[in-house]
């Protein structure tokens, strides 16, 4: 009967060390989405109160627009921002589950192949 409390332990532990890949995507879409959103309208915000003549708005996040077709630090490209935020986010969350997952699924056919 030990045995059977043990595997019990084994398998309740590695069902709560499991990650949903969608929603933990959702959750780093929404986090990455909103800091590219809040950044924009912040620096947007303070140059509309700063004062007059000096360097652009933003211009390391500006670079932003590089690699996210039609960014810019305006109100517009805060949404744009956000999309691609939201996008890239998604997809990091999705593929850091899904491997992590995997690695705790190798783990757990490795103990149950040593018992």
């Amino acid at each position: 009967m030990p045995d059977a409390g043990k595997k019990l332990d084994e398998i309740l532990m590695t069902r709560l060390l499991r990650l949903n890949a969608v929603v933990q995507g959702l959750v780093t879409g929404i986090v990455v989405g909103l800091v590219i959103f809040v950044a924009t309208n912040w620096l947007i915000i303070k140059d509309a109160i700063g004062p007059e003549g000096k360097l652009p708005v933003g211009p390391h996040l500006s670079l932003l627009g590089q690699y996210f077709i039609g960014y810019r630090v305006t109100s517009l490209g805060s949404l744009v921002g956000f999309g691609y935020g939201f996008f890239s986010g998604f997809v990091a969350g999705y593929l850091v589950s899904t491997m992590y997952n995997w690695l705790v699924d190798r783990k757990e056919r490795h103990l149950s192949a040593g018992s």
